[in-house]
This record gives structure tokens, sequence and C-alpha cells, in this order.
């Protein structure tokens, strides 16, 4: 491992404590739900750290992957947020949107939308091969730079909301 990445945060402190609970319906008690909430934020800004290194190491399609990543973590802390539920078991960027209460806007449902596709297109055999072909440096640039506005859009919505 390159000595020049960043360590990841000491999540297992973190993890063992809030995998209690399978029903989504249940509510959080407020320790539990600040406690998931800390768990997405920092896991969110570790995948963004990722993202960030994969884009200047020009791996583009990870890069993108991890973007879809940073997204739907810090989503998962603002449906933790306003639910005070339980996360569910979601990868769907527009689904977490809704659930998390958030404004409805047909411009981030759009880049929602597209960067949903990153997830699937990055894991799969069959897509993998023409997503790198898609992800040149200058759609790599476009997408990394909508998805770090909207992750800071998002944190700072988190912020505002606090309870």
């Amino acid at each position: 491992m390159p000595h020049n990445l960043p360590e990841a945060p000491p999540l297992g402190l973190l993890v063992r404590p809030l995998l209690f609970c399978y029903d989504f319906t249940t509510m959080l008690s407020s320790a539990s739900q600040k406690k998931l909430i800390k768990y997405w934020k920092i896991t969110a800004a570790d995948s963004y750290t990722t993202m960030q290194l994969l884009y200047k190491g020009k791996r583009y399609a990870d890069a993108l992957f991890f973007g879809h990543l940073v997204l739907e973590k810090i989503l998962k802390a603002i449906v933790a947020q306003h639910t005070k539920s339980p996360t569910p078991y979601l990868h769907n960027l527009i689904e977490l949107w809704e659930r998390g209460g958030l404004p409805r806007d047909a411009n981030q449902r759009e880049l929602l939308a597209q960067v949903n596709r990153f997830n699937v297109r990055a894991r799969y055999p069959d897509d993998k091969f023409e997503f790198h072909k898609q992800c040149t440096p200058k759609f790599t640039k476009h997408y990394i730079q909508k998805i770090q506005a909207l992750y800071q859009f998002l944190c700072e919505y988190l912020e505002k909301n606090k309870q």
C-alpha cells in the first residue's frame, strides 16, 4: 500500500453498535441516531477522499463509482436524521433523496439518475468495459465537479437541519 494514502478512520468502533436492528420502522434513540449519522458522515468523507485520490490517479471509472458511494452515504445520514430510523439497504440515490425529505429538484434528480448508473456500470463485467471507455478525462471531470458540489450542499443541509 502506498504511504501517501490517508488512513481510514477507525470505523470498527462505530459499526458494531449499529448492527442491532433490521426493523426499519423502529425509531432510534437519540444517541443511536447520532451514532448512525456520525457513521454515515465519516464514511462519506472517507469515500470522498478516495474519490479524489482515484481521480488524481486517473482511475476515472473507479473515481465515479466512489462518487456514487459519497452521495449514497451522505444521503443515508440525511435519511437517518429525517426518519429517526435505521437506514434502509438501498443504493438508489433518488429513493434515498426522497426518503430524506429533501426538496424536489428536477436538475438534482437528473444528476442522481446519472450517478446511479455509475454504481451499476462500475460493478458488472458486461457494463464495465463500456463504462471505462466512456470515462474520459472530460466526462469524469464534469461529473466529479457535480458530485463535489452536491456533496457540499448535502453536508450543509445536514448541518442546517440538525435536531
